[in-house]
């Protein structure tokens, strides 16, 4: 007995070097390759809510391959008609950003001349003051001369001026990369969903014939809470969208429609969600409201759509579905807004929840499944 309790303990002090290693390893695939991993991930999460579709299509006798399609242009088309109406809205809200654009320049001014006032109050409560000295002739001495003054030389002189073409081609290239990653997201999502069975028979092949039929559960869990997290948030913001364009209408703020969709989704993103879904109303409201009390009026309807939705709803709909801990979802996006900046606290929550999915149908795994769950 006591020789396996020291093999056993000689095996830990073994692997757990290389569990170290494996970790670091791990981080900085997921830190260096962040835009690969994004885009799978998703393109995953699209092929998951796109597969009942396809299922459908393939109910009608239509070939998966031909599904597949139809569903990525049905997909597509959804994307486009969304983006078309948000473009009319942006087109507009262009045209009146001079009057935006003053109107900030307005509040910024008032803003800096009272925290001026501020700072000189506060300066003469707190510095005591010094009795007055006569001045030098008073006293018999000549006044000391003047230092003499250099003209001061501007920044645009002293600081090198960097050609435009360099700031372009910067800037390009800042996005080229993304674009071209998010450009391989249909393509991905369509041969998902075309080698949906060729994909699951490879993976089930990964694992012993005794466990395929515990891994084929965790691939089932894993599309049904990539599913209900994605479906549960979109119907979540639809409804915080359609309350809240009906009260900044009932506001009268311009561009109502696309303030309340952008608050509604904004809303949902983890821990800064309320003060994001107030950015679109405070600035749509900027050239129609002067006075503080409207915009103290909507940041309080608004704070109170973000704590209702996701103390009531947000549990029902979503939660009982990913079984998460509140440490483990904490923990999540900390990690993953390290690594991929705020696309990861967007996909943290269904990544956690999908590793426990799998976590829980491992043999062996069971118990860091349950360290996760609720």
């Amino acid at each position: 007995m006591d020789l396996l309790v020291e093999s056993r303990l000689e095996r830990r002090r073994v692997n757990l070097p290389l569990a170290v290693v494996a970790l670091g390893v791990i981080i900085a695939l997921l830190y260096y390759g962040r835009l690969f991993f994004i885009t799978v991930t998703i393109a995953l999460t699209v092929a998951f809510l796109l597969d009942p579709l396809v299922c459908l299509f393939a109910r009608a006798r239509i070939p998966r391959s031909v599904g597949s399609f139809l569903a990525c242009v049905c997909a597509l088309l959804c994307l486009y008609l969304a983006g078309l109406g948000a473009y009319t809205q942006i087109v507009g809200m262009l045209d009146d950003l001079p009057a935006y654009s003053q109107r900030i320049s307005d509040l910024l001014l008032q803003a800096s001349q009272r925290l001026e006032r501020i700072e000189q109050r506060t300066y003469e409560l707190l510095t005591p003051r010094r009795p007055l000295v006569p001045p030098a002739k008073a006293r018999g001495r000549r006044p000391a001369a003047p230092m003499p003054v250099s003209p001061a030389t501007p920044l645009e002189e002293m600081a090198p001026r960097r050609p435009i073409l360099a700031r372009v081609y910067e800037l390009v290239r800042s996005f080229s990369m993304p674009l071209l990653m998010a450009s391989f997201v249909p393509f991905l999502v369509y041969f998902m969903l075309s080698w949906k069975d060729h994909l699951r028979e490879a993976y089930l092949q990964l694992f012993p014939e005794s466990q395929r039929e515990e891994m084929q559960k965790s691939w089932e869990r894993v599309a049904t809470v990539f599913r209900a997290y994605v479906l549960g948030n979109f119907v979540l913001g639809l409804l915080l969208s359609v309350f809240s364009a009906l009260f900044f209408w009932f506001m009268d703020l311009p561009y109502f429609l696309l303030a309340g969709v952008l608050s509604g989704f904004f809303s949902l993103v983890p821990y800064i969600g309320l003060p994001l879904a107030m950015v679109p109303p405070f600035f749509v409201a900027l050239t129609v409201h002067t006075t503080l009390t409207p915009y103290v009026i909507i940041g309080t309807i608004v704070g109170v759509l973000h704590l209702l939705a996701l103390n009531l709803l947000y549990p029902k709909i979503v939660g009982a579905r990913v079984h998460l801990n509140p440490l483990a979802v904490t923990l999540a996006l900390m990690v993953f807004g390290l690594l991929w900046g705020g696309i990861g606290f967007v996909l943290a929550i269904p990544i956690t929840a999908g590793l426990k999915a799998v976590l829980d149908h491992v043999p062996g795994w069971e118990r860091y499944g349950q360290l996760l769950g609720d």
